[in-house]
Protein backbone atom coordinates (compact mmCIF):
# COMPACT_ATOMS: atom_id res chain seq x y z
CA UNK A 1 0.00 0.00 0.00
CA UNK A 2 2.91 2.37 -0.17
CA UNK A 3 1.57 3.56 -3.55
CA UNK A 4 -2.10 4.85 -2.05
CA UNK A 5 -1.47 8.58 -2.98
CA UNK A 6 -0.65 7.54 -6.86
CA UNK A 7 -3.39 4.78 -6.59
CA UNK A 8 -6.03 7.09 -5.46
CA UNK A 9 -5.33 10.04 -8.02
CA UNK A 10 -5.38 7.51 -10.47
CA UNK A 11 -8.42 5.59 -9.59
CA UNK A 12 -7.24 2.40 -9.17
CA UNK A 13 -7.66 -0.45 -6.42
CA UNK A 14 -5.48 -2.58 -4.90
CA UNK A 15 -5.55 -6.27 -5.90
CA UNK A 16 -6.89 -7.47 -2.45
CA UNK A 17 -8.29 -5.04 -0.10
CA UNK A 18 -6.33 -6.19 2.81
CA UNK A 19 -2.67 -6.36 3.77
CA UNK A 20 -0.12 -5.87 6.41
CA UNK A 21 2.85 -4.03 6.63
CA UNK A 22 5.67 -4.38 9.02
CA UNK A 23 3.72 -4.06 12.74
CA UNK A 24 1.03 -2.58 10.74
CA UNK A 25 -2.75 -4.12 9.29
CA UNK A 26 -4.53 -1.74 6.30
CA UNK A 27 -7.40 -2.08 4.84
CA UNK A 28 -8.55 -0.05 1.36
CA UNK A 29 -12.29 0.59 2.32
CA UNK A 30 -12.53 2.82 -1.22
CA UNK A 31 -10.92 5.30 -3.21
CA UNK A 32 -8.74 7.79 -1.01
CA UNK A 33 -9.76 5.81 2.42
CA UNK A 34 -7.35 3.74 3.91
CA UNK A 35 -7.16 2.47 7.73
CA UNK A 36 -4.48 1.40 9.67
CA UNK A 37 -4.58 -1.21 12.31
CA UNK A 38 -1.92 -1.12 14.89
CA UNK A 39 -1.06 -4.96 16.03
CA UNK A 40 -1.77 -4.28 19.72
CA UNK A 41 -5.19 -3.52 20.89
CA UNK A 42 -5.88 0.50 21.07
CA UNK A 43 -8.56 2.75 22.80
CA UNK A 44 -7.85 5.48 20.86
CA UNK A 45 -9.23 6.26 16.68
CA UNK A 46 -7.62 9.17 15.01
CA UNK A 47 -8.72 10.44 11.82
CA UNK A 48 -6.53 12.82 9.68
CA UNK A 49 -8.41 13.98 5.93
CA UNK A 50 -6.83 15.61 3.48
CA UNK A 51 -7.80 17.24 -0.29
CA UNK A 52 -11.55 17.61 1.30
CA UNK A 53 -10.95 20.85 -1.62
CA UNK A 54 -8.58 19.66 -4.05
CA UNK A 55 -6.50 22.50 -4.50
CA UNK A 56 -5.16 22.26 -1.74
CA UNK A 57 -2.19 19.89 -1.56
CA UNK A 58 0.56 21.13 1.09
CA UNK A 59 -1.47 18.68 3.58
CA UNK A 60 -1.48 15.91 1.20
CA UNK A 61 2.15 16.18 0.68
CA UNK A 62 2.36 15.37 4.92
CA UNK A 63 0.08 13.16 5.03
CA UNK A 64 1.29 10.92 2.37
CA UNK A 65 4.83 11.25 4.05
CA UNK A 66 3.59 10.19 7.24
CA UNK A 67 1.96 7.41 5.56
CA UNK A 68 5.07 6.36 4.01
CA UNK A 69 6.83 6.37 7.02
CA UNK A 70 4.23 4.10 8.95
CA UNK A 71 4.03 1.58 5.85
CA UNK A 72 7.90 1.17 5.81
CA UNK A 73 8.42 0.64 9.79
CA UNK A 74 9.74 3.95 10.49
CA UNK A 75 7.29 5.52 12.72
CA UNK A 76 5.39 3.58 15.17
CA UNK A 77 1.18 3.74 15.36
CA UNK A 78 -0.77 3.41 18.73
CA UNK A 79 -3.51 4.44 17.66
CA UNK A 80 -6.10 3.03 15.14
CA UNK A 81 -5.91 5.37 12.08
CA UNK A 82 -8.43 6.66 9.01
CA UNK A 83 -6.24 8.33 6.47
CA UNK A 84 -8.94 10.13 3.85
CA UNK A 85 -8.19 11.48 0.78
CA UNK A 86 -11.23 13.85 0.93
CA UNK A 87 -12.38 14.68 -2.99
CA UNK A 88 -9.74 12.68 -5.26
CA UNK A 89 -11.01 13.76 -8.36
CA UNK A 90 -10.83 17.86 -7.76
CA UNK A 91 -7.36 16.76 -6.31
CA UNK A 92 -6.02 15.64 -9.67
CA UNK A 93 -7.34 18.20 -11.57
CA UNK A 94 -5.95 20.89 -9.08
CA UNK A 95 -9.38 22.51 -8.45
CA UNK A 96 -10.82 23.45 -5.25
CA UNK A 97 -13.98 21.46 -6.22
CA UNK A 98 -15.60 20.33 -8.88
CA UNK A 99 -19.32 21.34 -8.68
CA UNK A 100 -20.35 22.22 -5.08
CA UNK A 101 -18.22 22.60 -2.35
CA UNK A 102 -17.65 19.63 -0.29
CA UNK A 103 -16.78 20.95 3.13
CA UNK A 104 -19.99 22.29 2.80
CA UNK A 105 -21.84 19.25 2.52
CA UNK A 106 -22.09 17.61 5.41
CA UNK A 107 -24.43 17.26 8.78
CA UNK A 108 -27.48 17.00 6.55
CA UNK A 109 -26.73 18.77 3.77
CA UNK A 110 -25.75 16.45 0.92
CA UNK A 111 -29.22 15.15 1.04
CA UNK A 112 -30.83 18.40 0.55
CA UNK A 113 -29.04 19.01 -2.90
CA UNK A 114 -29.12 17.52 -6.79
CA UNK A 115 -26.54 14.29 -7.04
CA UNK A 116 -22.89 15.51 -8.12
CA UNK A 117 -19.74 14.46 -7.49
CA UNK A 118 -19.47 15.96 -4.41
CA UNK A 119 -22.52 14.64 -2.72
CA UNK A 120 -21.45 11.17 -3.49
CA UNK A 121 -18.62 12.00 -1.86
CA UNK A 122 -19.47 13.15 1.09
CA UNK A 123 -22.01 10.12 1.21
CA UNK A 124 -19.22 7.79 1.12
CA UNK A 125 -16.78 10.20 3.75
CA UNK A 126 -20.04 10.42 6.36
CA UNK A 127 -20.24 6.27 5.88
CA UNK A 128 -16.59 5.95 6.27
CA UNK A 129 -16.51 7.54 9.62
CA UNK A 130 -19.58 6.34 11.26
CA UNK A 131 -17.77 2.37 10.35
CA UNK A 132 -14.56 4.03 11.88
CA UNK A 133 -15.58 5.16 15.04
CA UNK A 134 -17.61 2.09 16.33
CA UNK A 135 -16.98 1.84 20.26
CA UNK A 136 -18.56 4.58 21.64
CA UNK A 137 -15.44 4.00 24.90
CA UNK A 138 -12.72 5.19 22.77
CA UNK A 139 -10.84 8.31 22.27
CA UNK A 140 -11.83 10.35 19.12
CA UNK A 141 -9.77 12.62 17.28
CA UNK A 142 -10.28 14.28 14.02
CA UNK A 143 -8.03 15.96 12.41
CA UNK A 144 -8.29 17.61 8.81
CA UNK A 145 -5.80 19.60 7.10
CA UNK A 146 -6.17 22.47 4.90
CA UNK A 147 -4.77 25.41 3.12
CA UNK A 148 -6.60 29.01 2.73
CA UNK A 149 -7.21 30.85 -0.32
CA UNK A 150 -5.72 33.96 1.51
CA UNK A 151 -2.29 34.80 2.88
CA UNK A 152 -3.01 35.11 6.73
CA UNK A 153 -1.59 37.26 9.72
CA UNK A 154 -1.27 33.91 11.44
CA UNK A 155 0.53 30.60 8.90
CA UNK A 156 -0.80 28.25 10.84
CA UNK A 157 -4.01 28.50 12.98
CA UNK A 158 -7.34 26.08 13.76
CA UNK A 159 -11.08 26.34 13.17
CA UNK A 160 -13.03 24.39 15.83
CA UNK A 161 -16.47 23.65 15.38
CA UNK A 162 -19.25 24.84 18.04
CA UNK A 163 -19.30 22.41 20.26
CA UNK A 164 -21.71 21.57 23.21
CA UNK A 165 -19.08 19.96 25.83
CA UNK A 166 -16.07 21.50 27.14
CA UNK A 167 -12.76 21.00 24.87
CA UNK A 168 -10.67 18.74 26.10
CA UNK A 169 -7.60 21.03 26.96
CA UNK A 170 -5.18 18.59 26.18
CA UNK A 171 -6.40 18.26 22.58
CA UNK A 172 -6.10 22.39 22.58
CA UNK A 173 -2.77 22.28 24.07
CA UNK A 174 -1.53 19.67 21.16
CA UNK A 175 -2.80 22.27 18.37
CA UNK A 176 -0.51 24.66 20.38
CA UNK A 177 2.60 22.42 20.36
CA UNK A 178 1.99 21.64 16.68
CA UNK A 179 2.55 25.18 15.80
CA UNK A 180 -0.68 26.20 15.36
CA UNK A 181 -0.78 30.16 16.42
CA UNK A 182 -4.10 31.02 16.60
CA UNK A 183 -7.44 29.30 17.53
CA UNK A 184 -11.09 30.02 15.84
CA UNK A 185 -14.16 28.78 18.09
CA UNK A 186 -17.14 28.38 15.74
CA UNK A 187 -20.23 29.53 17.47
CA UNK A 188 -23.14 27.97 15.46
CA UNK A 189 -23.42 24.44 13.09
CA UNK A 190 -21.93 23.97 9.93
CA UNK A 191 -21.87 22.19 7.16
CA UNK A 192 -18.40 21.09 7.54
CA UNK A 193 -16.48 17.66 8.01
CA UNK A 194 -15.35 18.52 11.45
CA UNK A 195 -18.56 19.64 12.64
CA UNK A 196 -19.60 16.51 11.35
CA UNK A 197 -17.37 14.13 13.42
CA UNK A 198 -17.85 16.45 16.34
CA UNK A 199 -21.74 16.66 16.01
CA UNK A 200 -22.43 13.08 15.73
CA UNK A 201 -19.52 11.37 17.08
CA UNK A 202 -18.17 13.55 20.00
CA UNK A 203 -14.85 13.53 18.29
CA UNK A 204 -12.43 15.99 19.09
CA UNK A 205 -12.05 18.37 15.68
CA UNK A 206 -10.35 20.98 14.21
CA UNK A 207 -9.74 22.26 11.08
CA UNK A 208 -5.99 23.02 10.23
CA UNK A 209 -5.16 25.96 8.02
CA UNK A 210 -1.58 25.42 6.73
CA UNK A 211 -0.57 28.09 4.96
CA UNK A 212 -1.59 29.31 1.04
CA UNK A 213 -3.44 26.51 -0.77
CA UNK A 214 -0.66 26.09 -4.09
CA UNK A 215 -0.34 23.24 -6.61
CA UNK A 216 2.33 20.46 -6.06
CA UNK A 217 5.62 20.69 -5.65
CA UNK A 218 5.32 24.33 -5.02
CA UNK A 219 4.84 24.22 -0.97
CA UNK A 220 7.35 24.84 1.36
CA UNK A 221 6.71 22.55 3.50
CA UNK A 222 9.95 23.92 5.87
CA UNK A 223 6.59 25.54 6.69
CA UNK A 224 5.08 23.62 8.47
CA UNK A 225 7.53 21.10 10.19
CA UNK A 226 6.74 21.61 13.58
CA UNK A 227 2.95 20.06 12.64
CA UNK A 228 4.59 17.50 11.02
CA UNK A 229 6.50 16.45 13.85
CA UNK A 230 3.85 16.92 16.35
CA UNK A 231 1.50 14.35 14.15
CA UNK A 232 4.14 12.18 14.01
CA UNK A 233 4.52 12.26 17.49
CA UNK A 234 0.89 11.67 18.19
CA UNK A 235 0.62 8.77 15.83
CA UNK A 236 3.29 6.88 17.89
CA UNK A 237 1.67 8.15 21.06
CA UNK A 238 4.85 10.50 22.23
CA UNK A 239 4.85 14.14 23.57
CA UNK A 240 5.33 16.89 20.93
CA UNK A 241 7.64 19.27 22.06
CA UNK A 242 5.98 22.12 24.12
CA UNK A 243 4.64 25.59 22.13
CA UNK A 244 6.66 28.48 23.78
CA UNK A 245 3.48 30.14 23.51
CA UNK A 246 -0.10 29.37 23.15
CA UNK A 247 -1.87 30.14 20.54
CA UNK A 248 -4.25 33.07 20.34
CA UNK A 249 -7.60 32.62 20.54
CA UNK A 250 -11.20 33.96 18.50
CA UNK A 251 -14.63 33.30 18.16
CA UNK A 252 -16.82 34.25 15.41
CA UNK A 253 -19.52 37.00 15.81
CA UNK A 254 -20.99 36.93 12.44
CA UNK A 255 -20.96 34.89 9.14
CA UNK A 256 -20.84 37.18 5.70
CA UNK A 257 -23.40 35.45 3.57
CA UNK A 258 -23.62 36.40 0.03
CA UNK A 259 -27.13 35.57 -0.02
CA UNK A 260 -27.84 37.09 -3.91
CA UNK A 261 -25.39 38.33 -6.91
CA UNK A 262 -25.51 41.67 -5.75
CA UNK A 263 -23.54 41.01 -2.38
CA UNK A 264 -20.56 43.24 -2.86
CA UNK A 265 -17.27 42.26 -0.62
CA UNK A 266 -15.55 45.64 0.75
CA UNK A 267 -12.66 43.79 2.01
CA UNK A 268 -9.79 44.24 -0.41
CA UNK A 269 -8.68 41.42 -2.81
CA UNK A 270 -5.38 41.15 -1.05
CA UNK A 271 -6.20 41.72 2.42
CA UNK A 272 -4.65 39.03 4.82
CA UNK A 273 -6.55 36.94 6.69
CA UNK A 274 -6.74 37.62 10.34
CA UNK A 275 -6.53 41.44 9.27
CA UNK A 276 -8.15 44.19 12.15
CA UNK A 277 -11.08 46.64 11.73
CA UNK A 278 -12.29 49.11 13.76
CA UNK A 279 -15.71 49.69 15.44
CA UNK A 280 -18.22 51.06 12.46
CA UNK A 281 -16.16 49.33 9.52
CA UNK A 282 -18.66 48.52 6.35
CA UNK A 283 -17.87 45.13 5.38
CA UNK A 284 -20.82 43.89 3.13
CA UNK A 285 -23.68 44.91 2.09
CA UNK A 286 -26.20 42.75 -0.15
CA UNK A 287 -29.55 43.66 -1.25
CA UNK A 288 -30.33 46.65 1.54
CA UNK A 289 -28.22 44.61 4.47
CA UNK A 290 -24.85 45.72 5.92
CA UNK A 291 -22.22 44.03 7.48
CA UNK A 292 -21.03 46.72 9.91
CA UNK A 293 -18.44 46.00 12.46
CA UNK A 294 -19.84 46.16 16.07
CA UNK A 295 -17.36 45.80 18.55
CA UNK A 296 -14.25 48.33 19.29
CA UNK A 297 -12.41 46.00 16.76
CA UNK A 298 -13.02 42.73 15.41
CA UNK A 299 -10.87 40.52 12.44
CA UNK A 300 -11.87 38.91 8.77
CA UNK A 301 -11.50 35.20 8.64
CA UNK A 302 -12.05 33.40 4.86
CA UNK A 303 -13.03 36.50 2.89
CA UNK A 304 -14.21 35.81 -0.50
CA UNK A 305 -16.60 37.70 -2.43
CA UNK A 306 -16.57 34.53 -5.41
CA UNK A 307 -18.94 32.14 -3.31
CA UNK A 308 -21.96 30.49 -5.01
CA UNK A 309 -25.00 32.43 -3.67
CA UNK A 310 -26.26 31.02 -0.17
CA UNK A 311 -22.59 30.60 1.17
CA UNK A 312 -20.58 32.16 3.76
CA UNK A 313 -18.38 34.58 2.29
CA UNK A 314 -16.28 35.17 5.31
CA UNK A 315 -16.57 35.43 9.08
CA UNK A 316 -16.03 38.23 11.70
CA UNK A 317 -14.18 37.22 14.71
CA UNK A 318 -13.59 38.94 17.91
CA UNK A 319 -10.57 37.85 20.22
CA UNK A 320 -10.72 35.86 23.44
CA UNK A 321 -8.49 38.01 25.99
Amino acid sequence: MHHFLAMTLAGEIPRRPTGEAGALRWIWHEQGILELQPRQPTRRALVISCAIHGNETAPVEIVDALLQQLLDGKLALSWRLLVIIGNPQALARNQRYLQRDLNRLFSGRWQQLPASDETVRAAQLERAISHFYHDDDEERWHLDLHTAIRGSHHLRFGVLPARHTPWDELFLRWLGDAGLEALVFHQAPGGTYTHYTSEQFAAQACTLELGKALPFGENDLRQFARTALALAALLAGDAAPEATAAPTRYRVVQQLTRHSESFVLYVPQDALNFTAYPKGTLLAEDRGERYVVQGEQAWILFPNPAVAVGLRAGLVLERLD
